[in-house]
């Protein structure tokens, strides 16, 4: 039966981050298979350790949803990595490089893992359609919109930038009117220990709000870093779901590192 380990991603502190279900040694198993199991976990993300194929990647990770299958996912990524060393994985280089549908994506060891954000797929202005759209999804008028911009770096997020963490933390969207839309959401906090509170919104994978997002905050610190917001900062998330997720983000040359701590809560193995 092939190992199983639950990660804690994005928290210093057990059971208030994002969880990422981990199987080990998972290249015989189907899609239909690796599908039902996610289905089964009903976790945001269940991800999948198997045998790269590229000569330059340590693993390959294949990332699913309830709703079906991501090419590319950051709390996955950092937990997959986790559960990967301590399963007595040795990168080959000083990183770990993990292959999965978005192509290579290096993961840096330090005082916590990191990934180093892939490019966007889509980005630039949004359309009038796709603003109403996301007015209707969030119940909010056009007005208490600051900016918007796509920030696709697999999962297809919009950003939607709010005046500030209230606005952010006081939404109630309406599921029913999202369509295909997967809606990131951040406002600026005045002061204190994080810079920004970030939700994510994305009914369509099966999970209406995911409680802290390493992909949807890449897309943010690519968008935002060093601009309206710092080079380096700590992002919130999950504070609407009784999480405390923090997403360290820093902004170095051109790239964007996306961070945060991780913690094993739960192993064992799988019986498929």
């Amino acid at each position: 039966m092939p190992r199983f380990s639950q990660v804690d991603v994005f928290s210093a502190a057990p059971l208030l981050g994002n969880p990422v279900a981990v199987v080990h040694d998972a290249d015989a198993l189907s899609d239909e298979q690796m599908a039902s199991f996610a289905r089964w976990t009903n976790l945001s993300e269940t991800t999948f350790l198997l045998t790269p194929t590229s000569p330059e990647a340590d693993y390959r990770l294949r990332i699913w949803t309830p709703g079906g299958e991501l090419p590319f996912a950051g709390h996955p990524t950092l937990g997959s990595a986790h559960a990967w060393l301590e399963a007595g994985g040795v990168p080959a280089g000083g990183d770990l490089v993990q292959e999965c549908g978005a192509g290579l994506v290096n993961v840096r060891r330090g005082d916590r893992l990191a990934f180093e954000a892939p490019p966007l797929l889509r980005s630039g202005p949004v359309d009038a359609a796709d603003v109403a759209g996301i007015c209707r999804a969030l119940r909010i008028a056009e007005s208490d919109i600051v900016d918007t911009t796509w920030i696709d770096n697999g999962p297809g997020w919009v950003g939607v930038l709010l005046r500030d963490a209230d606005a952010v933390l006081a939404l109630s969207p309406d599921w029913a009117a999202f369509g295909d839309l997967k809606i990131g959401v951040l406002g600026p906090y005045a002061d204190g220990p994080t810079a920004i509170e970030v939700r994510a919104f994305c009914p369509g994978y099966g999970i209406p709000e995911d409680p802290v997002t390493g992909s949807l905050n890449a897309g943010i610190g690519q968008w935002l870093a060093g601009g309206r917001l710092p080079s380096s900062y700590v992002a919130s998330q999950g504070t609407a779901l009784s999480r405390a997720g923090r997403v360290h983000v820093g902004l170095e040359g051109e790239t964007v590192w996306v961070g945060g701590d991780t913690r094993t809560l739960v192993t064992g193995s799988v019986a498929f």
